[in-house]
């Protein structure tokens, strides 16, 4: 690695880039104070020390023209956090047993995110472990870390993270977090980790002192300059976090990133620098095992989820599908405010076209962001290509209280919803606590100093301020203080409340999907044709989704979101791979789904093209052309009708 440190035969080296700076000094910690001991200029803006008065273990800051005392930006531990000084980690010092280990196709991936501080109550690294094998029972492949990159104080949602390679000291040590890893490939779980390149938090990062080239004066983000990745200076800016990206999945042996906000990382660079990064990872770790390689991405940017042509992923596996939570969110809820407005006029439609064809908006204006227009054509991608989710960190915790979706919801709506995520063809993705409608909120909390954190408390208010639930200023007082111990506290999950009967039922019924998921529907995966699946709008209140495999077997969903029955011949009369409730299978043989109910059907192909078994007299698949999932499928190449 090009940064911060390297054990060598002649000591440790250290490497600072600091382009402004006329010297540097290495500042050892020791019994007696600090020893400087002074950095050699190297070309390009680079400073360098190979010294044997340093070992592992030791304490260590970098001093900038004898005046400011930094920590190292490529730091692998600061143990007395963001202010403090660096540690000497020796990255080949622990102890690896997971060498056979070369991790898990993506079509297996059921993802499962959680936030190490509350997640458990001690809140730390080796606590995770001791929950892996009730996640690995649950139906869970892969957990996907929030962020763990030192951020300042004591907790936070961890996308305020300043030392990018330092796990933070407040969950551990780097030695615990490679025994989570190892841990989890040990019950064949997947680990991932979310990493944040679009900005650095705003307390703790010096760069802004002594690395001005990180940031460009010609982009701007929500947090200010936007990282320089297409400028003057840029080329070791890309590589400090393309070797960050790299240092995680190998030196931590984790099997998969997830790429936050990626829409504001602003690059007119080719290949850009999402790009580069996905090659040099596909062409390093990825040449050897599984890795798989997330966005989240508010453009819906479908060129980045390319597949080659033996189907494998060009440059990134899937992206964090936010149109299917927005439109089956607002359907349980009726909430219309914000993004939400733009599924308000047929939300079933946009839930319909995401399912079968990956986006929902795919070029479309969009009334939340004033027309202008978002995404791009995604029909021909897998399903695999997209991640969907009914809750996530910022989904629940972006909401003034952190209400979770058991809170908001009529469990009957709620269990048809999940049986839609949890079954479909896309990957889906489980937040922390709602398999068991984990009772306590997720609330957005950080320990920034003082004078910041007023400012945390009453921005955060502040945009609330637009919902006309919290138009009054009293209102928007009640919400929790992202700076009270007291919000992050609450923020814990209630793991009690699985002593209790109702929760239990609420466990069992994920847990009962998720193993239908596992043996009826993963093995489908790889068989669906992409392009070739639609959708329909069964008297308006229903829909209906086929996708067809490349034997001519139809994956098929019937769902009913509404609260009046809903009555259709073509409803299949074979028996159904599962269902949301116990009465709904019986209404099928009737031709009938009853309110807020939902089905899953594989149809064979030979059954295609003759009478189906079942109890109902009418032929509910005869032709492909007699169907609904015929008349679906002969809508030809491109958008479903009822987009048009």
């Amino acid at each position: 690695m090009p940064f911060g440190t390297d054990i060598t035969e002649d000591g440790v080296r250290f490497r600072l880039w600091a382009p402004q700076n006329r010297s540097v000094d290495l500042v050892l910690e020791t019994d007696e104070g600090g020893k400087h001991l002074a950095m050699q200029r190297c070309p390009n803006g680079w400073f360098e020390l190979t010294t044997p008065e340093a070992s592992v273990g030791n304490h260590y800051r970098f001093r900038l023209d004898q005046e400011l005392t930094v920590p190292d930006p490529a730091s692998r531990f600061n143990p007395r956090d963001v202010h403090g000084p660096s540690q000497v980690i020796d990255p080949a010092g622990f102890c690896w047993t997971d060498e056979n280990w070369t991790g898990r196709p993506w079509n297996e991936a059921v993802i499962y995110e959680l936030h190490i501080g509350t997640f458990t109550p001690a809140g730390r690294f080796r606590a995770v472990c001791d929950k892996l094998d009730y996640l690995a029972s649950l139906g869970i492949t892969a957990i996907e870390l929030m962020p763990v990159a030192d951020f300042p104080g004591r907790w936070n949602w961890g996308y305020d993270g300043v030392l990018l390679f330092a796990p933070d000291s407040s969950y551990g040590t780097p030695d615990e977090l490679k025994e989570l890893v190892q841990a989890a490939h040990h019950r064949n779980l997947m680990v991932f980790l979310d990493v944040v390149y679009n900005h650095f938090g705003p307390e703790g990062n010096y760069l802004h002192v002594y690395g001005k080239p990180f940031f460009s004066d010609r982009h701007h983000t929500p947090w200010g300059n936007a990282i320089n990745f297409d400028g003057e200076n840029s080329r070791t800016v890309r590589e400090f976090f393309i070797h960050n990206a790299l240092y995680w999945l190998e030196e931590y042996h984790l099997d998969g990133l997830r790429l936050d906000a990626v829409h504001t990382i602003l690059d007119d660079s080719r290949p850009d620098i999402l790009e580069e990064l996905a090659e040099r990872v596909r062409a390093g770790p990825g040449a050897h095992r599984h890795i798989h390689l997330m966005l989240e991405n508010d453009d819906n940017a479908a060129r980045y989820l390319v597949r080659e042509a033996n189907g494998s992923p060009r440059h990134y596996n899937a992206q964090w599908n936010d149109d299917v939570h927005h439109a089956l969110h607002l359907v349980l809820t009726g909430e219309t405010d914000g993004y939400y407005a733009d599924y308000a006029d047929a939300p079933l439609k946009y839930l319909g076209r995401a399912l079968s064809e990956g986006f929902a908006y795919q070029g479309e204006p969009s009334l939340y962001r004033h027309g202008r227009r978002r995404g791009e054509i995604s029909r021909d991608l897998p399903p695999t290509a997209f991640v969907s989710f009914l809750q996530n960190h910022d989904q629940v915790g972006n909401r003034a209280f952190g209400e979770r979706l058991c809170d908001l919801a009529e469990p009957r709506p709620l269990r048809a919803a999940l049986t839609i995520l949890l079954l479909a063809p896309c990957p889906p993705l489980l937040f922390m606590g709602e398999e068991f409608a984990c009772p306590s909120p997720f609330r957005y909390f950080c320990d920034f100093g003082p004078e910041l954190a007023e400012a945390v408390t009453e921005g955060r208010r502040n945009e609330f301020a637009r919902f006309e639930r919290f138009a009054d200023p009293e209102s928007r007082r009640r919400i929790p203080d992202p700076s009270d111990p007291s919000t992050f506290f609450s923020s814990k999950l209630d793991w009690a409340a699985l002593d209790r009967q109702d929760h239990q039922e609420w466990h069992a019924f994920y847990r009962s999907l998720l193993a239908v998921r596992r043996e009826q529907i993963v093995p489908l995966l790889r068989k669906i044709r992409p392009g070739r699946s639609r959708f329909e709008l069964p008297d308006k209140r229903g829909l209906a989704v086929v996708w067809l495999l490349d034997d001519d077997s139809l994956l098929i969903l019937w769902t009913n979101l509404g609260g009046e029955p809903l009555s259709h011949p073509n409803i299949p009369s074979v028996p159904p791979l599962a269902v949301s409730d116990p009465d709904v299978a019986a209404a099928l043989t009737l031709g009938r789904i009853p309110p807020w109910s939902t089905a899953w059907f594989l149809i064979p192909a030979e059954n295609m093209h003759g009478p189906t078994t079942g109890s109902r007299k009418t032929d509910s698949v005869h032709s492909p052309s007699s169907d609904l999932s015929g008349h679906l499928l002969q809508k030809g190449e491109g958008h479903s009708q009822v987009m048009r």
